[in-house]
């Protein structure tokens, strides 16, 4: 019999047993342990589940499958099994980057097991749409050179690209963080996450999300400009819109504390009502 959910993705549950669950989920390149900054903000009152993707960390390599994997949905997939299992419901979803796109993935899914999503620096596209106006910050010229040079020799590519990503070039320790973190994904599977996460149009599955959610827009990031993060918050039918002082794509990793008070007081708050209205 393969492996469950909870082994295959080496989920991790942490803090107060009783408390309401919230579960991370990390970007490409990078494992649960991103979050370790700003996952004891959660620990006194909050059941914190964490787990790598498979292809990430610790997760079962042997269950990687390259079909399974081709879209957003697959790694959806593993999310609702990871709750079925565990017998979770009421879950807060923080995704970061393609996270989040797979978290609102999977909410739109089983809406029931979710009651609000945090997407962190998110992107449902990132290839501008001239056609219909949308900006997603990249030009298809732009992609297909960033996956040409990543194809061609992916340790040179992380090492050059981590710590542009990270941002914060006056704490170079991070985005050395950021590079190991790339460079321990085996190539081949950092190539097909790679077009998951840069060639994905998810702008049509915003309207089908009808989890509360709120969207964290990080200052100064070029992966994810401030006009993707407003346009995810005007598409989704229930959101809030938060804008960090935080620069870079990793707002968890560079500023932990501004973040985690940033989803702690929209958690704490009655009603999911905008904290900021865009523009």
């Amino acid at each position: 019999m393969p492996p469950g959910s909870v082994q295959r993705n080496h989920v991790r549950v942490l803090g107060r047993p009783d408390g309401p669950t919230v579960m991370f989920a990390h970007g490409f390149g990078c494992d649960q342990n991103m979050w370790r900054r700003l996952v004891p903000q959660f620990l006194s009152d909050h059941r914190v589940v964490l787990f790598d993707h498979v292809g990430a960390g610790r997760s079962d390599m042997d269950a990687y499958d390259f079909g399974k994997y081709s879209s957003i949905d697959g790694y959806a997939g593993d999310i609702v099994e990871i709750c079925d299992e565990l017998g979770l419901s009421d879950v807060v979803l923080v995704g970061h980057s393609i996270s989040a796109m797979i978290a609102a993935a999977a909410a739109a899914a089983r809406p029931d097991l979710f009651s609000r999503l945090v997407l962190v620096a998110p992107s449902p596209r990132y290839v501008d749409d001239r056609s219909a106006g949308y900006v997603g910050g990249f030009t298809a010229a732009d992609i297909d050179g960033l996956l040409d040079s990543l194809d061609s020799n992916y340790f040179g590519w992380a090492t050059a690209m981590a710590p542009m990503v990270m941002g914060n070039p006056d704490r170079p320790e991070l985005g050395e963080e950021l590079t190991t973190s790339f460079c321990r994904t085996r190539p081949e599977i950092a190539h097909q996450f790679a077009r998951v996460t840069f060639l994905t149009d998810a702008r049509a599955l915003l309207g089908r999300v009808v989890t509360s959610s709120l969207v964290l827009q990080c200052s100064d990031d070029i992966l994810a400009p401030v006009e993707v993060g407003r346009y995810v918050h005007r598409h989704l039918p229930d959101s809030a819109f938060r804008q960090l002082r935080a620069t870079g794509h990793c707002p968890h990793v560079s500023a932990p504390e501004e973040t985690g008070a940033a989803i702690l007081e929209y958690l704490r708050s009655t009603a999911p009502v905008p904290l900021s209205i865009a523009s």
